[in-house]
């Protein structure tokens, strides 16, 4: 898989998710073998350059390339400013965000609700690939509803604008996450466009991303939700992919070895104050599945100090050696 320049390792990418693809994240999966890791979506509002959030977003430090930082917006300019202002930053690609379905952001229309107006789709790559020298990426859905799944439509305005690649979540704006992805779609829009076509939506296991690939024609997969508290996941459909064959379920050693690893460095990044509170949401998902997690998150999450919450931690995966060696997950994570 490449974009512009740059050849990635292999064909998995990190989704990016609103408060969950922090640079951390985005390291640890590299780390697990993801191929690339696009960044949470920055808003285009230049005034919110001065905040903490946004400063924090554009915070590559020691990040492994490319980096890729995704933006949203609704006004040419302004997104085409918030390019810029990332690649300043560090910023490799830059991927532009119509498939978000959040209600907050279609109102401003934003997101996948810029796939109703195919002119100011076209305006907007128009802008955002001319304003910078960087590679510009786009993601998108199949389409608004499922009587306009304009997919093709948008691929082509996308391929004709200088979009070097473009993602599809196998949903439509209206589905939101609910039903089951559908990858017809991906595969007609990887027939009729000469750029690489990046297949999303309900990959959860190495035999399902072979499936996407092979269905769709697709040049890579993206991975999202299922990679939270997962991050090994891009490794096991790695090897999968190379060789046919499983990779042994982590055990719970390296599992928590792993888990504390990315709750210290979210410590790091945040402070200790914002790091406690956005690493609870990462202990859950580690946790999900294994005898005692649902009353030890309910604990976790009364734990006011850093060192309390490792703690709590140890115990519980120490309690969980005891059981056995490997992490065993539940047929329902996959879903």
């Amino acid at each position: 898989m490449r974009i512009g320049p740059y050849q990635l390792r292999n064909n998995l990418i990190v989704a990016p998710m609103a408060g969950v693809t922090d640079r951390p994240f985005r390291q640890l999966c590299k780390r697990m073998g993801a191929g690339m890791a696009v960044s949470e979506m920055v808003a285009s509002n230049s005034l919110l350059y001065g905040s903490e959030k946004t400063r924090r977003r554009a915070d590559h430090e020691g990040e492994a390339e490319p980096v890729s930082v995704q933006v949203l917006g609704a006004d040419a300019k302004m997104l085409a400013q918030a390019a810029k202002y990332n690649v300043d930053r560090g910023a490799q690609i830059i991927d532009i965000n119509m498939g978000c379905p959040a209600k907050k952001v279609c109102n401003v229309m934003a997101g996948s609700a810029l796939l109703r107006d195919e002119p100011l789709v076209a305006r907007l790559l128009e802008a955002v690939v001319g304003a910078v020298d960087v590679p510009v990426t786009l993601k998108i859905r199949t389409g608004w509803d499922t009587r306009d799944r304009n997919a093709i439509r948008i691929a082509k305005i996308a391929e004709n604008a200088g979009i070097q690649a473009l993602a599809i979540h196998g949903r439509t704006r209206a589905c939101a996450y609910t039903g089951d992805a559908e990858y017809d779609t991906i595969a007609a829009v990887k027939a009729s466009v000469n750029i690489p076509i990046i297949a999303n939506g309900d990959i959860t296991t190495p035999e399902k991303a072979r499936h996407v690939l092979e269905h769709t024609g697709a040049d890579a997969v993206m991975i999202g939700r299922a990679a939270q508290g997962r991050p090994w996941l891009f490794r096991e459909i790695e090897h999968f992919l190379k060789t046919g064959a499983h990779l042994p379920a982590p055990e719970i050693g390296e599992i928590h070895r792993v888990l504390v690893a990315h709750v210290h460095e979210l410590y790091d990044f945040y402070g200790e104050y914002t790091g406690l509170r956005v690493a609870r949401k990462h202990i859950s998902w580690y946790t999900r599945g294994l005898v005692g997690s649902a009353q030890f998150r309910h604990q976790m999450n009364q734990l006011a100090s850093p060192a309390g919450q490792l703690a709590a931690v140890g115990d519980f995966f120490a309690e969980q050696a005891q059981r056995g060696t490997r992490l065993h997950y539940l047929e329902e994570l996959a879903a």
